[in-house]
């Protein structure tokens, strides 16, 4: 073996290993929203929650990075422990996927249809085709499609030209030394797991065995406990994912590890020692790729079927390994913000569902000041005023949270859908914080109310009933919509508004007629007058987040275009339900 053979190893084992990395890139996107779904889907029952692993993992083809979102979701409080470990436990099955379509570049034949199932034909033909769908169509969807189909050529020539450049080295001597080295479990073990804690890649580092398995001086003796020893290695990424985080978050690292040793022990002792007693003959034997796919398999397999009924004896050695500290662990200040956990961020679709759900709880919190407010006008209350300066001060964090966590996200790679995902959430949380901002300003108003003795006339009362009673019907259609994403529902809001605005107008004139007639104070005309102005200015911010929610849907954010096309088009209809407002809230 040369140097040319040397740099044509290392060029194909890059390839490889950017082939396997745009690959995982192009499912993850394409399976985006799908993993979403499943994901929110999770259950206490143990057998889907390893249907639930395999499944994300052949999905993502990285047991590693559904690993580290099981550290995130416990670390966030979204699962508990118990409910990771099956997940785990899918999660090394599904990551034998890889290694069974890598098994394809031994396929072997002199049929027509034989030498088609060969990478080094399909792959040609996958290229050209993933070349015409990211170059020449517009189509996001087609051109995540494109990036598998791309990636998984690079990958299959990677492991073609890998497998070419190392096959001299079954005429070196020192290398076959060397393989035989690894004929002992223990180092066999120790060298597949330094291996595969140095790439962070279970799935890659089986392609590389799988590689030199065709050199033909790997025996079924050596790859063995390579194998066992790749499935220890994997487990290094989520304990470096697990490095800052909780508890909990450590504990499922713990898992992951202590169920992996405790498979290899328990998988190794009983195979060498049936070894011992009965001399398998198939020791010595060449290894061939597809070969270390079933063993991948098996042992993955084997090891879920046996400790699954232990799955709570391993939580209890996680907690053993991880004790609880000597001092109690300070709490969030709101659990909500941890689900913004910076280890979503290498899974963008998780980050922009956790983004989301954040978003969900921050609009109903702006709801629940305004309501609150309101409600201190009518009746005024010491606590309910602090609870509203709570909830302001409580969507303040939120809104630095949420724009701080979105702006990391979109450095990543993201699909068009969930760029206008989060850029519809950047331009809502604005509005958001205005509300809870206006809820304050309403509060003081209710206190000023107060503490001074005073009061609104009986006419000033009525129409200041009537327009929150309309300010809180908009900012219920509002915050629904927005949460729901639901289009239809939104559209009911700007008719609303311009309602709400025409009752500011008539309040307003209403007022200066009463003041004119001594009914009425300058001092309670600038307390109306700060009170309306606030009730106005919600609606406005309700128009805001409705117009955001359709041209989120429309996949554009022109809001005042919306609004001018909507009363342009659909005059009738908007006309139709401004009038239905109009006579609800009138207040004559």
């Amino acid at each position: 073996m040369d140097i040319f053979d040397v740099l044509q190893m290392i060029g194909g084992l890059c390839l490889f290993l950017f082939g396997m990395e745009t690959m995982g890139d192009g499912l993850t996107r394409t399976s985006g929203s799908k993993l979403e779904s499943i994901l929110g889907k999770l259950t206490s029952s143990v057998p889907k929650g390893v249907l639930l692993g395999a499944v994300v993992t052949a999905v993502i083809q990285s047991s590693s990075a559904t690993t580290v979102m099981l550290v995130g979701f416990v670390n966030s409080g979204i699962m508990k422990l118990a409910q990771a470990i099956p997940v785990i436990m899918g999660a090394n099955i599904g990551t034998t996927a890889t290694a069974w379509l890598l098994s394809l570049t031994a396929v072997e034949g002199d049929s027509v249809f034989m030498q088609l199932l060969k990478p080094m034909s399909f792959s040609p033909i996958l290229a050209a085709v993933a070349i015409v769908f990211m170059m020449f169509m517009k189509n996001e969807k087609k051109y995540n499609i494109g990036m598998i189909m791309i990636g998984f050529a690079v990958l299959m020539y990677g492991m073609d030209i890998m497998s070419s450049a190392v096959e001299p080295l079954k005429e070196v001597p020192e290398f076959v030394n060397i393989l035989t080295m690894f004929s002992n479990p223990i180092l066999g073990v120790a060298a597949g797991a330094i291996v595969t804690a140095a790439i962070q890649s279970s799935s890659a580092s089986v392609g590389i065995l799988q590689a030199l398995c065709l050199t033909g001086a790997i025996n079924f003796g050596t790859a063995i406990p390579i194998i066992m020893g790749q499935n220890i290695g994997t487990c290094v990424t989520a304990i470096l994912s697990s490095i800052g985080a909780n508890k909990g978050a450590k504990r499922v690292a713990a898992v992951h590890l202590s169920f992996n040793l405790i498979g290899t022990i328990i998988f190794l002792i009983a195979f060498y020692g049936a070894n011992a007693i009965v001399g398998f003959d198939f020791m010595d034997k060449a290894v061939a790729p597809q070969n270390i796919a079933v063993i991948h398999s098996i042992f993955n397999v084997c090891a879920t079927l046996m400790l699954l009924p232990f799955y709570k004896q391993l939580e209890k050695l996680a907690i053993l390994l991880v004790k609880d500290s000597a001092e109690p662990e300070k709490k969030a200040q709101d659990g909500t913000l941890t689900f913004l956990d910076e280890r979503f961020l290498e899974t963008p679709s998780v980050a922009v569902m956790e983004c989301k759900a954040v978003a969900a709880k921050m609009a109903n919190l702006s709801k629940d000041s305004i309501v609150a407010a309101m409600n201190l006008v009518n009746k005024y209350d010491e606590d309910k005023f602090d609870y509203v300066n709570l909830l302001e001060s409580k969507i303040d964090r939120y809104e630095d949270a949420l724009s701080e966590y979105i702006i990391k996200l979109e450095r990543q790679d993201l699909s068009i859908e969930e760029n206008n995902v989060l850029n519809a959430i950047l331009h809502n949380v604005g509005d958001l914080e205005r509300i809870s901002d206006h809820a304050k300003n309403i509060a003081e108003v209710a206190h000023e109310l107060h503490t001074k003795g005073i009061h609104f006339s009986d006419e000033a009362k009525r129409e200041v009933g009537i327009y929150m009673q309309a300010v809180e019907e908009i900012v219920e259609i509002a915050v629904n919509s927005f949460v729901e994403k639901d289009v239809e529902l939104a559209t009911n809001v700007e008719p609303l508004e311009e309602v709400i605005d025409e009752i500011h107008a008539k309040v307003k004139d209403g007022h200066i007629e009463r003041l004119r007639k001594g009914q009425c104070t300058i001092e309670l005309g600038f307390i109306l007058s700060d009170l309306g102005t606030n009730l106005e200015r919600v609606a406005d911010h309700c128009s805001n987040l409705a117009i955001c929610t359709i041209e989120t849907a429309n996949e554009g954010f022109d809001m005042h275009k919306y609004a001018r096309r909507l009363k342009k088009y659909d005059m009738e209809n908007f006309e139709e339900k401004e009038r239905e407002y109009a006579e609800k809230y009138s207040l004559n």
